[in-house]
C-alpha cells in the first residue's frame, strides 16, 4: 500500500484551497449582479430555478415527499404534492433572497420584512426592563431577513448562533451578509461562553431550534407525528442564564414580503421543569408548520436518527 507523505497532504490541501478561492472569485460578481436585480426580474429568475430544481434535478425530492407523508398521514397524495411544489417555490425564493442581502438598502429591507407592532412592544418592554432574552425560532419563513430587520429596529444587540461553512471564502461572504445590518454571530461551540461574556450587555440571542442533534443526550418528543430529538442546549442555557424565552415566527405575507411576530414563552425559565422549555417551543413551531407547511424547510433531513432504546 503506498504511503502518503506529509508533503503530499500539504500539496493536496493547497490545491483544494486554490480551487475554493477560484470558485469563489468567479462566482462573486454574479452573486452581486443577482442581488442588484429589480425584484420582478429577481423572482422571474427564481421561477426558472424552481423549474430546474423541481422538474429537472429533483433536488432531495424523495426526502421532501417522505417528510411530508410522514408528517401529514391524513393528507392525500395530491395534497402532499401540492404542498411540495409550493415548498420548492418558497425554497428557491429563500435561496435567492438570502443573496439579496448583499446590496439591499435598509429602507427596502424594512419594507420587505416588517415586525408586528405588538412584537415591537414586547421587545421594547424587555429593553426598558434591561432584560436580555433568548429568541427561539425554526427554519420557517425567511429567518435571514428577520435578523436584519430585528437589528435595524430593536434596541437589543442580536446574536445568532451559527455553524461556520467549511469553505472559508463562502463562510466569509455569509458572515458579511448576516452582519451587514448590525447582527453579530456566535459559533455554536462558543455559545454559553460568549453569552456569559456578554451578560452585562442588552442582548437577544437567536437559537434555531429545529436542527438535528445527536440522538444521545437529546430531548425526545413527538413532532409532526414522528419521534424527534430536540437540542437541550437552548433550554439549559435559558435556565442557567435565566433569560426570558421568546418564540419568534416569520410568516410570509405574500411573495417577497414577511412579517415577524413573537410571543413570550417563559419569563423565568430557571423555575421551569425539566424539558418544559424544549416541549413548549417545539409545540408552537409545530402549530405554525401545520398552519403554513409550505414555508418550512422540508428538504432538511430532520428525522435521520432513530430513537434509542430505553428513552
Amino acid at each position: 500500500m503506498p504511503i502518503i507523505s506529509l508533503c503530499d497532504i500539504c500539496t493536496l490541501s493547497f490545491k483544494l484551497i486554490a480551487l475554493s478561492a477560484i470558485a469563489y472569485y468567479l462566482l462573486l460578481p454574479f452573486l452581486y449582479i443577482l442581488s442588484a436585480m429589480p425584484f420582478p426580474i429577481f423572482y422571474w429568475l427564481s421561477d426558472g430555478v424552481y423549474f430546474l430544481l423541481y422538474y429537472v434535478i429533483g433536488y432531495r425530492k424523495k426526502v421532501v415527499l417522505q417528510n411530508l407523508r410522514n408528517s401529514f398521514p391524513g393528507k392525500s397524495e395530491a395534497e402532499i404534492k401540492k404542498i411540495s411544489k409550493a415548498f420548492y417555490h418558497y425554497l428557491c425564493d429563500l435561496f435567492l433572497e438570502t443573496f439579496k442581502t448583499l446590496t439591499i438598502s435598509k429602507e427596502s429591507m424594512l419594507r420587505h420584512c416588517t415586525i408586528e407592532p405588538q412584537t415591537l412592544e414586547l421587545f421594547d418592554k424587555l429593553a426598558q426592563e434591561n432584560k436580555s432574552f433568548i429568541l427561539v425560532m425554526g427554519h420557517f419563513g425567511n429567518w435571514e431577513w428577520a435578523g436584519n430587520s430585528f437589528s435595524l429596529l430593536c434596541k437589543h444587540q442580536l446574536y445568532v448562533i451559527y455553524h461556520p461553512l467549511s469553505n472559508k471564502y463562502f463562510d466569509g461572504l455569509t458572515y458579511h451578509m448576516r452582519t451587514r445590518f448590525g447582527t453579530r454571530l456566535i459559533e455554536m461551540k462558543n455559545t454559553f461562553r460568549d453569552m456569559v461574556n456578554n451578560k452585562n450587555d442588552l442582548t437577544a440571542t437567536a437559537f434555531i431550534s429545529d436542527q438535528t442533534p445527536s440522538p444521545e443526550g437529546a430531548y425526545w418528543t413527538t413532532f409532526l407525528n414522528q419521534d424527534t430529538p430536540i437540542f437541550k442546549g437552548t433550554e439549559k442555557i435559558a435556565q442557567r442564564m435565566n433569560y426570558p424565552v421568546v418564540y419568534g415566527r416569520v410568516n410570509r405575507v405574500k411573495r417577497g414580503y414577511y412579517k415577524i411576530s413573537a410571543e413570550m414563552l417563559f419569563e423565568n425559565p430557571s423555575k421551569t421543569k425539566p424539558d418544559e422549555v424544549s416541549e413548549a417551543h417545539t409545540r408552537v413551531l409545530e402549530k405554525d408548520i401545520i398552519a403554513h407547511p409550505e414555508i418550512w424547510l422540508w428538504s432538511h433531513r430532520r428525522w435521520k436518527h432513530a430513537k434509542p432504546k430505553g428513552i
